[in-house]
Order: structure tokens, then sequence, then C-alpha cells
């Protein structure tokens, strides 16, 4: 292979991933947003229906199927309890963890 040749590959393929990231950040229809504030708020109820764990402090938001768990939990099985309950929300594709652990007060390591 010549040293010239792979320039344009590398910018090719460049190109290509940069596109295809900016395809997952389309704009929601309003039926999307309507369908993601449903699932939002099943998840939101299913933590606070939860007898396992306290989560009055937990915000969650949803983007076609992704769910991003936010806020504060006390305990580390309370963290691991509300991965668990949002991802059994049926319509759920994944979930991301934002949570804080409260330690005495602080948010500490997980």
């Amino acid at each position: 292979m010549r040293s010239g040749s792979v320039g344009p590959w590398i910018s090719m393929f460049a190109g290509a991933a940069i596109g295809l990231a900016g395809c997952a950040q389309l704009p929601r229809t309003a039926a999307e947003r309507a369908a993601d504030d449903d699932l939002a708020a099943r998840v939101d109820r299913a933590l606070l229906g939860d007898p396992q764990m306290y989560a009055r402090h937990i915000d969650v938001d949803a983007t076609r199927g992704v769910v991003r768990l936010s806020g504060f939990v006390w305990t580390s099985d309370d963290l691991y309890e509300a991965q668990r309950v949002a991802a059994n929300v049926p319509g759920v594709t994944k979930v991301v963890d934002q949570l804080e652990l409260m330690v005495g007060g602080r948010a500490g390591a997980r």
C-alpha cells in the first residue's frame, strides 16, 4: 500500500462515524416524546412502589427506551435495586446510572 493511500480511507471512516453519531441525536417527534414521558412515569412508579428501597430522591428521564436515573440513594443495595427495577420495566432498552451514593450525608464512592 502506498503511503498516501491511507488518508482518504481514514477520512471516509471518520466522516461515517460522525454521521452515524449525529443520527442518534435526531429530534424526537411528539409521539416519541409522549412515549418517553410515559416510560419515565412507569419507571418512576415502579421505583416508588418497590418496598425494598427508598426512591424519593431518584429522578427518571427516558429517551427512545434509554432510561437515565439520577439523584441519590443511601445504600449500595438501593443503587443496584434501582437499576434492576428500572431495567425490568417493559420498554426499557438500557439503564444509564447517574445515581450518587450518599454516605453519612455526603456523596461517596460506589
